[in-house]
Formats: C-alpha cells, structure tokens, sequence
C-alpha cells in the first residue's frame, strides 16, 4: 500500500514538474513579448512626436509668414491644410480652424505650377478673380484663424517637447 502511495506521487511529479517548467517558459516568453511591445510602442510615440514637431515648426513658419503677409492667404490656407492633416497626434483640426480650410476646399481644384501655365491667359484671370474674391471674403475670418493657429503649434509644441 505504501509502494502505491509512492508510484502515485513519482507518477504525479512526472506530469507536474515538466508542466511547471513549461509553464515557465511561457511565462518568460511572455514577459519578454511584453517587453518588446512596450518598447515598440515607446519607439512608435517617439517618432509620431519627431514627426509632429518637424511639422508644427513648419505651420508656425507658414503662420507667421502670413501675418507679415509674405504669403498669400490661399498658398498659406493650402500649405496649412495639407500640414495639419498630415499630423499624427492630433484630430478635428478641421473644425479648430474652418476658414483656413474653408478657402483650402474652395481652391483646391484650381492648377498649379505647370498645369497653370498650360492655361490660356483668360482661364487663369477667371481663376484668379474666383481665388481673390474667396480671400477678401474669408480674410477676417483666416486672420482669426491664423492667430489661433499660431497659438495651437506653439502650445502643442510645449507640449510634445515636455
């Protein structure tokens, strides 16, 4: 009777013990899976932050170059949009700032560079008179905007930096 007690308890220690170190093993494996995923994420934050801020410091270059007015309001209202819908970390940019991409969606159907200058003379008047009169429509509006804008890249950039 005392052998079977035995037999059962060697039986028993021949499952447990090479399920222990298994489960051992996959506990580490987990472990080091975690890690690697933490440390991914860090790295994915790290570069959408690198990113985010090469962009905001272009949109605070546009921003203050239209206040100096050295650029139009469209070229700046283009430019702008297509910076800050490239942003990672930030969303509804579009509903902060409406004006600037109010003119964006007014004008970007209109040619640019190479597919103007195959324009006839006319065409391009007749754009250039739809494009003036949207600015001097939405100037005060934009100039808000601009303002705000400014604001926004500046504090986001304190932000990211930190």
């Amino acid at each position: 009777m005392l052998k079977d007690y035995w037999l059962y308890i060697v039986l028993a220690l021949l499952i447990i013990v090479p399920l222990a170190i298994y489960a051992g093993m996959l506990m580490s494996r987990l472990k080091k899976q975690t890690a690697a995923q933490a440390i991914a994420e860090q790295e994915k934050q790290a570069s959408l932050k690198q990113h985010d801020t090469k962009i905001l410091k272009s949109v605070v270059i546009i921003v203050r170059a239209m206040k100096e007015e050295q650029c139009d309001l469209s070229e700046g209202c283009w430019r702008l949009s297509v910076l800050l819908d490239s942003l990672k970390l930030s969303s509804e940019l579009e509903s902060l700032f409406p004006s600037v991409y109010q003119l964006y969606n007014a004008i970007k159907h209109m040619p640019i560079l190479e597919e103007r200058k195959k324009l006839a003379k006319q065409e391009r008047m007749k754009l250039d008179f739809e494009r003036m009169k949207l600015e001097a429509t939405l100037k005060p509006k934009i100039q808000q905007d601009v303002n705000e804008l400014h604001q926004y890249a500046n504090e986001r950039l304190s932000v990211i930096s930190v």
